[in-house]
């Protein structure tokens, strides 16, 4: 199987990366200081159906495949990872949706979602668990209307923005899924601010205190809600982060390339050291595996391969692995200069060590990868 891109592929990488210069490239700086988005990029994202573009057009999306979706994820990730990051969730709750959602649910909720009307999070992280997300504490009790939510939420990305929450909590014996509307009684949000990176996306703590929702609100049957909604969810935010972070570190090999031939020492630019030479052709080879290892989970996952969670799972590890390589040593191939607001590789560092974090660890990945 070869991995060179299809003619139209390449055009709508060439999208949208121009979507990415003219938006992102220039006011992503700003937005990490200001931890937040503004509202016209979420109107801009909505108008050309970028925010959760794989949604099949019936429900409002673009029908993106798996292959486009990962040029997209990496394009966009090359120019903010906040940005990426909430594309990501918006997809993971939409395709959350379309497989375990009912009728209705899919109806109301993701043509809202796909044109930004809505903004979507997805509640699974808790004070005190996070990698061990099967045993969620937040509890979901029956009542003659529907259920009665109590718990915590903590680390939640758009908790602060969203409208509409994909919330795992405990039901009947197990893990379920339950959609819960900003504004319902019981349901409040708290800001979680100055985080080590993503921090433009505008995370939440949220808190059900007798929090009523009717039973049309649960997703899928009960008890399936960490082992299919959760798991499928992830897979998809796992891809997105995956082919995130090559964009990520593009960006780090593209402004290491530029800082050291432009910086001078010794009489000649520092890339014609030896040591920085080494670091800029390690970033750049391991750049490109990751970016093939990325293609190839996009081309089984479009083919339904059962290979592609495990694809999946090695793209994720691998890639945000190597970020977080190609970050530090992009800021050490910029000396001082890295470590202040001059120069955005002190951003890059920052969010490639999320990577390595959010969507499952890297030692998640290495138990689930054989």
């Amino acid at each position: 199987m070869g991995f060179d891109l299809t003619a139209q592929q390449r055009e709508a990488q060439e999208t949208y990366r121009a979507f990415v210069a003219e938006l992102i490239l220039a006011r992503a700086d700003q937005w990490d200081r200001d931890q937040a988005l503004p509202p016209e990029l979420f109107q801009a994202l909505g108008a050309r159906r970028y925010l959760a573009p794989s949604v099949p057009a019936e429900f409002g999306g673009l029908g993106m495949d798996m292959q486009h979706y990962g040029l997209f994820s990496e394009e966009i990730g090359r120019g903010c990872q906040s940005v990426r990051n909430l594309l990501g969730v918006q997809g993971m709750v939409a395709h959350a949706l379309l497989r375990f959602g009912s009728r209705g649910q899919k109806e109301q909720w993701l043509p809202r979602i796909a044109s930004g009307e809505t903004v979507a999070a997805f509640a699974l992280t808790e004070p005190s668990i996070g990698s061990d997300a099967a045993n969620v504490t937040t509890q979901a009790a029956r009542t003659d209307a529907g259920y009665l939510l109590n718990g915590v939420k903590k680390w939640i990305s758009f908790g602060m923005k969203a409208g509409i929450f994909l919330v795992i909590a405990q039901s009947g014996g197990g893990a379920s899924a339950f959609l819960v509307e900003r504004g319902t009684p019981g349901f409040s949000t708290s800001p979680i601010a100055d985080l080590l990176g993503l921090r433009a996306s505008m995370l939440g703590e949220l808190r059900f205190d007798n929090c009523e929702i009717p039973a049309a609100n649960r997703v899928g049957k009960e008890g399936i809600g960490f082992a299919w909604i959760a798991n499928t969810a992830l897979d998809y935010g796992r891809y997105s982060t995956a082919c995130g972070s090559v964009g990520l570190a593009q960006a780090c090999l593209d402004a290491s390339q530029l800082y050291s031939r432009e910086r001078r020492q010794f009489g000649v630019p520092i890339r014609e050291h030896q040591l920085v030479r080494q670091m800029l052709t390690n970033m750049r080879a391991d750049t490109q595996a990751a970016r093939l290892l990325c293609y190839q989970a996009g081309y089984l996952r479009d083919r339904g391969s059962p290979d592609a969670i495990q694809a999946t799972l090695i793209a994720k590890y691998f890639a945000s692995t190597h970020v977080a390589r190609a970050a530090t040593d992009a800021v050490q191939i910029h000396g001082a200069q890295g470590i202040g607001y001059g120069y955005s590789v002190q951003r890059y560092m920052r969010d490639a060590k999320v990577m390595e974090i959010i969507e499952g660890t890297t030692q998640i990945q290495q138990l689930f990868i054989d």
